[in-house]
């Protein structure tokens, strides 16, 4: 419209314009408007849920000098999983616990981890200033402030960072085989119903969806639709703890969990580096008496998703704690009971025993919410796979039939079950008490629920037994440990120095100790940690055991499935029954090359580490050869036809995993049966590791096993030995696998050289072979040893190499926090 004005008077409106908009700014600004009509949560912080506009308002205190409107430990669970064994994303699973602080900028106010690892602990302010700046902080949501008060209070809407991805879902979905998930904002969204406020602590929650155009792997058999998967992810966010709580020192001789500190403020003459053990606040009514009440008991809660008898036998096993606590001087310290109805098992008040699904059989686990800055644990959590108590029913089935079903025996698979899930509770939930894994503990008797324990299984009659077949209570190194990490020293006595005493006490006894580092891969060279072994001289135990199995076998039949059961789930049944023996084969390999050493410190006067003696290491050589024999490697021909009977119907993913290939269709393949066997021994006894240390060994020590005895007797039980068809396969299993080792990266110049020279003179002898089947065999392993390209397309062959099924978890837990 003022297109054909002219210029002066365009000038005019502008410069009105001008002299009238001072009399416009001068107008009061019109009052701010609530933040919100919602009702109002008071507790840890105000909190309005506000349903008419989606968003969840937080008011928080005015910032300090730092821009800090609050402190807070914050964690993060999922109250829905995704059903698989390869993801760790389980019903019930926690995130990580962070030190999580609302700093303003401006107008806006961010959410950020602070990294209270790097620290400078009673140093001057500039000292403490430059331990905190010189690492980083992660920001992770910055919003705008909805409200502000006179008073420097401010509201923000929390909802848009409930939905990011804190916990790491589509990391954790992309390392399980389903790539390219991100969040889908648009379907994704806090959950106001869910909010709830108390005292010292806001648990919140939001449906997180993970979108991928390309979704593969094993969620394409978990999700209605793979391309999009939910989640409904929990938040919890808690005041830090009072003051009073006394840090305890690791000890890497008592079996705790630590947080690492890096402490610049330690003088010179200490190390920056140290540990803070992980342990709950257990206090006594009264310090000064060897045994007293407790102002606040440790409880650990039973899901009550799990069945009956399984929750009551939870609830036994871990109420087994009690009798630790109780000798360490706390009456009525611990306690367990099913959840009670009406709780929110994620509310971070509650220690929880979560019973979760999954499609196949997978890992147990204990987690904690932890105080980032002193280890102090606020919520303990146990995650317990259901499907390892029916793969421990086939097990016991397979052991001794199932005509003992319900009926109430020692010999029953369910009463066998139920005792190893009361082991299983306990155990786990000693991970969220502060507590790791002691595999030594099953060579001294059944001192620790925190072993993993192999089935004690007897012979009686010539037939299996499982009377005894796990510990009824626990174990003499759980009172140690709990004594070690939560016993409350007298006042006046340096609680650190008391618990070092403990500590000093147990190693002189002679208690042994050795956790995953050191037990938990079969060619470590520890002899006293491994996983699922029974009795304190592993060779004897492992040819007793190798006697049970054959009873077992003899056995095995229909017997062990159920009314009406498919035949051809014996192939399934019989794989745990045929490879009884392969953690035993383990902790008896330790032997070979094995190096016994504890967990030291200076001045306490432990031994040096020294090798396992020369008879022990050629005891347990023998007892592993023994596995080798044709004898032991047969499998009954009445078992052939049984095993062949024809598969129909669905596929079963638990089942296709877990048997033998056979022979094309459902024809069962013996001589495929005895490839695993022999591998499940050859693997361990051959590995490069343990083989360098056998060479190492010998040339100190020229009366020790050595590595040419090593691989003579090897050759001598599997090659020299050879008369039937099955011996030869045998052998010529023993042949690979010495072959492979030595072309192993691991494998030391000198192993290589060895084995390759033996190899040479076996080839030699092959060359000879005279008439028929053998003379055959023989030449055509001649031709493969003397052609290294020929070899090594041999060694590449998928069918020449048998896949071991998977033995692990029969009823197994893995590491705490999976650090593994």
């Amino acid at each position: 419209m003022t297109r054909g004005l002219s210029a002066a008077l365009r000038a005019l409106l502008a410069s009105t314009a001008l002299i009238a908009a001072p009399a416009l700014a001068e107008a009061p600004p019109p009052p701010p408007a609530p933040a919100s009509t919602a009702p109002l949560m008071t507790g840890l912080l105000p909190v309005r849920a506000d349903i008419a506009t989606g968003r969840i308002l937080v008011t928080l205190p005015a910032p300090g000098a730092d821009g800090v409107s609050g402190r807070f430990i914050y964690s993060t669970s999922l109250r829905t999983g995704i059903g698989s064994p390869n993801m760790r994303l389980d019903r019930g699973m926690l995130g990580p616990s962070r030190l999580l602080v609302f700093r303003r900028y401006g107008k806006k106010i961010a959410i950020q981890f602070e990294n209270p690892r790097f620290r400078a602990t009673g140093g001057t302010p500039a000292e403490q200033a430059s331990a905190r700046d010189s690492f980083p902080i992660t920001t992770v949501w910055m919003g705008d402030i909805v409200q502000a008060e006179a008073d420097g209070r401010v509201t923000i809407d929390i909802a848009p960072f409930l939905t990011r991805d804190v916990i790491g879902i589509g990391q954790e979905l992309a390392q399980g085989g389903a790539k390219g998930f991100k969040v889908a904002d648009n379907l994704s969204a806090a959950d106001l119903g869910a909010v709830k406020v108390f005292p010292d602590n806001i648990e919140m929650e939001a449906l997180q969806t993970y979108q991928s155009d390309t979704p593969a792997g094993e969620v394409n058999s978990l999700a209605p639709d793979p391309r999009q998967i939910s989640f409904v992810v929990h938040h919890s966010l808690v005041r830090l703890p009072e003051p009073g709580y006394v840090a305890r020192r690791f000890d890497p001789r008592a079996g705790g969990f630590a947080n690492q500190i890096v402490d610049f403020g330690t003088p010179l003459t200490q190390n920056v580096v140290y540990q803070l053990a992980n342990r709950f606040r257990l206090e006594k009514v009264d310090p000064s008496a060897p045994r007293s009440k407790v102002k606040k008991p440790i409880i650990f809660y039973i899901d009550p998703a799990a069945p009956e008898p399984i929750r009551s036998a939870l609830v036994e096993g871990v109420g087994w704690w009690a009798q630790a606590f109780d000798a360490a001087g706390f009456i009525d310290g611990f306690q367990a009971k099913v959840l009670p109805p009406g709780v929110d098992p994620l509310d971070v008040r509650y220690n929880f025993v979560n019973w979760s699904n999954r499609a196949t059989r997978g890992w147990s686990y204990g987690q904690v919410i932890t105080d980032p800055r002193t280890g102090e644990i606020i919520k303990g959590n146990v995650v317990l796979g259901s499907l390892r108590s029916r793969q421990d029913m086939i097990i016991f089935e397979g052991l001794v039939g199932t005509d003992k079903l319900g009926k109430g025996g020692p010999n029953d698979p369910v009463e066998v079950t139920l005792a190893r899930l009361r082991q299983l509770g306990a155990h786990e939930v000693g991970h969220s008490l502060g507590f790791v894994h002691n595999f030594a503990a099953s060579t001294q008797g059944r001192a620790s629920v925190m072993d993993y324990p192999g089935p004690k299984i007897g012979l009686v009659n010539g037939a299996p037994d499982l009377t005894d077949a796990y510990a009824r209570d626990i174990g003499s190194w759980d009172k140690f440990t709990v004594d070690w990490l939560y016993g409350q020293a007298a006042p006046g006595v340096d609680p650190d120095a008391a618990a070092r005493e403990k500590a000093e006490a147990s190693v002189a006894a002679g208690v042994r100790f050795i956790t995953d580092i050191d037990g938990r891969a079969p060619d470590t060279p520890n002899p006293w940690g491994s996983m699922w072994d029974n009795g304190p001289d592993p060779a004897a135990e492992l040819t007793r055991l190798m006697a049970v199995r054959k009873a077992a076998i003899a056995r095995f039949g229909q017997n062990v499935l159920l009314p009406h059961e498919p035949v051809a789930d014996l192939r399934r049944r019989f794989v745990p029954i045929w490879l009884l023996h392969r953690y035993q084969v383990d902790a008896t390999a330790k032997m070979v090359g094995g190096v016994d050493y504890v967990y030291a410190v200076q001045g306490d006067g432990t031994p040096p580490a020294k090798p396992v003696a020369p008879a022990t290491q050629r005891a347990a050589l023998d007892a592993l050869l023994g596995t080798l024999s044709a004898d032991q490697l047969e499998v009954p021909d009445g078992l052939v036809g049984l095993l062949s009977a024809g598969i129909n119907g669905a596929s079963d993913r638990q089942s296709d995993i877990e048997v033998f290939a056979n022979a094309g269709a459902a024809a069962f393949d013996p001589l495929a049966a005895a490839d695993v066997g022999a591998q499940v021994t050859l693997d361990t006894l051959l590995a490069p590791p343990r083989l360098t240390r056998v060479f190492e060994q010998h040339r100190r020590d020229p009366g020790a096993l050595g590595l040419d005895e090593l691989v003579d007797k090897v050759l001598t039980a599997t090659v020299e030995t050879r008369k039937t068809d099955l011996s030869r396969r045998i052998a010529y299993r023993a042949v690979m696998a010495l072959a492979e080792a030595a072309r192993d990266p691991d494998a030391s110049p000198d192993v290589a050289a060895a084995i390759n020279a033996r190899l040479t003179t076996l080839a030699d002898q092959f060359a000879k072979g005279g008439p028929g089947p053998d003379g055959a065999w023989s030449r055509s392993l001649a031709h493969i040893l003397t052609d290294d390209a020929l070899l090594e397309k041999e060694l590449a062959k998928t069918p020449r190499a048998p896949a071991v099924p998977p033995g692990m978890p029969i009823g197994a837990e893995t590491d705490w926090m999976d650090d593994l």
